[in-house]
């Protein structure tokens, strides 16, 4: 009988040790994804007059944190779930009226979003400053912190290509 508990205890501690190689592989590949990206992948368009500015290292995992605790529910890889024929790629952003493909602008969609076309009010459906009290995720966000999701949005497509926003093609 004790030699089936020694072997048991061994595979358990041999899965152990594995688990915890694995995990800690991953942690140190998540930290440094944001190290590992350049200045020309991290400049993103500020405005619709085509400005530009680079984001931090800080802004990149703070809006990746952001974006995956408070929008990667219903977006998950730029896609959007509710509406699947309008996803977070560059493309999608830029025929938005008005266009959502600068930091400054879908900052101004967290605020107070609108439809695609821009013609009506989607804040009770949509998270938004102007919905934090239905949608409570947004109580703490600041203007900082709408504009560092803002930025990881835009480089997306840098880092994973046209998987982003991809929909139902890859997701």
């Amino acid at each position: 009988m004790p030699h089936f508990f020694g072997r048991t205890m061994l595979k358990r501690s041999i899965l152990l040790a594995l688990a915890t190689v694995v995990f800690t592989f991953q942690m140190l590949v998540g930290s440094a994804f944001a190290v590992e990206l350049d200045k020309d992948t991290r400049t993103v368009k500020k405005n619709e007059a085509g400005d530009t500015m680079v984001l931090s290292i800080k802004q990149v995992q703070q809006g990746k944190r952001l974006f995956v605790n408070t929008c990667s529910q219903c977006h998950p890889g730029g896609i959007t779930k509710t509406d699947p024929n309008v996803g977070l790629e560059p493309e999608a952003l830029a025929g938005a009226t008005p266009p959502r493909d600068n930091v400054e602008a879908l900052v101004d969609y967290l605020k107070d979003p609108t439809s695609y076309d821009g013609e009506v009010s989607i804040a009770e459906f949509h998270p938004s400053l102007k919905s934090a009290d239905i949608f409570t995720e947004m109580r703490n966000l600041s203007e900082d912190d709408l504009a560092a999701i803002a930025g990881y949005i835009l480089i997306q497509p840098k880092v994973q290509g046209i998987k982003w926003g991809g929909g139902k093609i890859y997701f």
